[in-house]
């Protein structure tokens, strides 16, 4: 498996996201990710799957040390008292000592970001995370962030794929050393619809959804596309063997200006990037 590194952290180039899987759906994923080669899964409190999560990384037969596992923490629970409560919960329902790398799981402007950025960076220093970072983070508030805190931030998790254009707020983490990880990196079913997409997958053999999956590999950035299906998960996986052209990456660079938002919730922070 490729590997992107980032303020210290060796993240594994593409990775399982699970959300809205459940139960034995969601051991069987997992399970079957593993095995086929995946090492870097993504999960998050709110996801109510942590449990399954690590049965399916005990499933697998996969040495704990070869598996990079990323959870978060929700909006609602970014208090002091709370946060650390939330991450002794997700430890005990993965099985685990430690994650990999524990997020922020989105900002929340009614709780001083200095209080939760100062209990993350404690977290790490207690063992219970490898690594820190946050998801959702606008230009402004990883501005903020990095400021605030005493351990290096890894990672900014946000909606990339290539009709939208997120570019501000990529520059602006990477200025600081921080790694992309890409939620939603298929767009929810419209990549597959694509005329574009469709040309470029299949002048390389390729899905539309491939393409997309590496579009932003080629850019460094790492997608955690969410998949229960075997062949998909595996098609996921097979980005690694063929490489798109200037042109190409100029041409789905161009869809950007689409500017499709697929994840907008109430509490999303105002976007600047």
């Amino acid at each position: 498996m490729q590997t992107i590194t980032a303020n210290g952290a060796v993240i594994p180039a593409i990775g399982l996201g699970v959300m809205t899987l459940k139960e034995d759906t969601c051991v069987k994923a997992v399970d079957a990710a593993l095995r086929m080669g995946y090492r870097h899964i993504d999960t998050a409190q709110m996801y109510g799957n942590e449990r399954e999560v690590g049965e399916g990384l005990r499933a697998s037969g996969v040495p704990r040390d070869q598996i990079f596992v990323t959870t978060k923490v929700w909006h609602d629970r970014l208090r002091a008292g709370d946060f650390e409560r939330s991450v002794d919960e997700s430890l005990e329902r993965l099985g685990l000592p430690h994650v990999d790398l524990l997020l922020i799981h989105w900002p929340n402007k009614g709780i001083p970001l200095k209080e939760t950025i100062d209990v993350l960076c404690k977290t790490k220093r207690e063992g219970k995370t490898r690594h820190i970072g946050v998801a959702n983070f606008t230009v402004a508030l990883i501005t903020e962030a990095v400021k605030l805190a005493i351990e290096p931030l890894v990672t900014n998790q946000i909606e990339v794929h290539p009709f939208i254009d997120r570019s501000k707020v990529i520059e602006a983490s990477r200025r600081h050393g921080l790694s992309i990880t890409a939620y939603c990196p298929i767009a929810r079913g419209a990549v597959p619809g694509d005329a574009a997409l469709a040309r470029i997958g299949a002048a390389h053999g390729k899905s539309s959804a491939q393409v997309s999956l590496r579009y932003l590999v080629q850019q460094g950035i790492v997608p955690i596309p969410r998949s229960a299906n075997p062949q998909h998960l595996a098609d996921n996986l097979a980005v690694f063997d063929f490489t798109l052209s200037d042109a190409e990456m100029a041409e789905l660079s161009a869809l950007n200006s689409a500017n499709k938002r697929i994840v907008s919730p109430p509490h999303a922070p105002q976007w600047d990037g």
